[in-house]
């Protein structure tokens, strides 16, 4: 496959009530992917309504007009497919990929709980799934060791009112004091077509999948009055760093570095990709050479950084490693702000920048090479930045990336005096 482009073709259309259809044909094997990119995430959210996009995810399996519950997943499985969805800041995503003869199934369940969910939806489910939302707040973040750091990181990363400020998750209490009529209009708000894309890949052709789009999607009545996310692509400088420290029961000291950088699909953020990967990607990289090879303060396994993508405001770069024993967390923090504040000082080398460009390469092209990974890919582009195609410019804009860049990256985002720092320690035990 070629390092530049999308090499398959891509096809778009836009139903009447605003629906809009993306697809690449793929006849290298019989299954198609469906992806239903939803444009409502927790970025959306009103005051009072947090953590309804996520509930939405479990719902919309729950059954709908045509459709009884627990049937969307029975179906898809029992055809030979696979099914899941996902909710994040910035989208709500679900995706099923299946036979190729199955394509209609699909849409048709797709299709059904988009224009009839609220009609099915009833108090004993919307309980259930309530209580199901609960249980998995605990199991992920409340009973797991270093669970919480998300939801700790967000509030420092982000001021309160600002729409990155809270979790996908959400808060109990939103969730608990909302009736039923709440998030029936919360759906009839967010879940309409023209606030939707709808991507196919694989073994389908444009003008049969537009005809299906069009015969189960294109009676659904477009919202006119879609209410748009608060904008968060500026966040004032502090002038100061923020700092938390949590005693909890976990087996080792842990330290988070988070800065805010630039949002994802910005010029601006494809240089902090880069400069993430050399930072903290793999055993080659700067926090493991530093800090789990050389200094032996950190568990090699549990030393990194990331970019988390978000795309409507600056995205937040993490750095985090976990103490060896006997090594305090003071200790650790330093070595971590150490190397972290080099990027701006200790210029990257050609050999570093190769590896990191190899290792983004590798990442992308692995998303690319099945059918679901580029029906959520394209998904994303239409809905973030108007035109699925632009997922051709990714890759070329890492590949351009220079030391030079990285450095004045550094020097700009990754700056002390705005740097969040969270520190876990270990409860003493009696």
């Amino acid at each position: 496959m070629p390092d530049s482009g999308y090499p398959w073709p891509i096809e778009t259309t836009r139903l009447d009530n605003g629906l809009r259809v993306v697809v690449s044909e793929d006849r290298t094997a019989p299954a198609v992917a469906v992806n239903l990119w939803y444009d409502v995430g927790s970025r959306h959210e009103p005051q009072g309504q947090t953590g309804f996009a996520h509930l939405f995810e479990h719902l919309m399996f729950e059954g709908s007009v045509n459709v009884a519950k627990t049937e969307h997943m029975k179906l898809i499985q029992g055809s030979g497919g696979s099914l899941n969805a996902t909710t994040n800041p910035d989208r709500t995503n679900y995706f099923e990929t299946v036979p190729a003869e199955h394509l209609e199934l699909a849409f048709w369940l797709e299709a059904d709980r988009m224009g009839g969910l609220v009609p099915a939806l009833t108090q004993e489910t919307l309980d259930n799934q309530r209580d199901v939302v609960k249980n998995e707040r605990r199991q992920r973040y409340e009973n797991v060791p270093y669970g919480d750091a998300w939801l700790r990181l967000l509030p420092l990363l982000y001021p309160p009112g600002h729409p990155y400020h809270h979790a996908t998750i959400g808060s109990m209490a939103d969730l608990n004091a909302a009736d039923l009529a709440t998030f029936q209009a919360f759906h009839r708000t967010y879940y309409a077509p023209n606030n939707a894309v709808l991507t196919v890949v694989g073994d389908a052709s444009a003008a049969e999948v537009f005809a299906l789009a069009d015969k189960y999607f294109g009676g659904i009545p477009a919202r006119a009055d879609i209410p748009p996310a608060p904008d968060g692509r500026t966040v004032p400088a502090t002038g100061r760093p923020a700092v938390e420290t949590v005693t909890a029961e976990v087996p080792a000291p842990r330290v988070y570095v988070a800065h805010r950088t630039h949002p994802f699909g910005s010029a601006g953020y494809d240089v902090v990709t880069v400069l993430a990967a050399v930072l903290g990607s793999g055993r080659g990289s700067r926090l493991y050479q530093r800090l789990a090879d050389g200094e032996r303060i950190a568990q090699p396994d549990l030393v990194g950084a990331y970019g988390v993508d978000l795309a409507h405001a600056p995205a937040p770069l993490i750095a985090t490693a976990t103490a060896r024993p006997g090594v305090g967390a003071e200790r650790l923090a330093a070595g971590l702000h150490a190397v972290v504040d080099e990027l701006a000082t200790v210029p990257v080398t050609a050999a570093e920048l190769d590896r990191a460009k190899a290792l983004l390469s590798t990442a992308w092209w692995r998303q690319m090479s099945t059918v679901d990974g580029r029906a959520d890919t394209l998904g994303r582009y239409a809905t973030q930045f108007g035109d699925p195609a632009k997922a051709a410019e990714r890759l070329p804009a890492w590949l351009a990336v220079t030391a030079e860049q990285i450095a004045e990256a550094a020097a700009e985002v990754l700056a002390a005096d705005d740097r969040v720092t969270l520190t876990y320690l270990a409860e003493e035990k009696p």
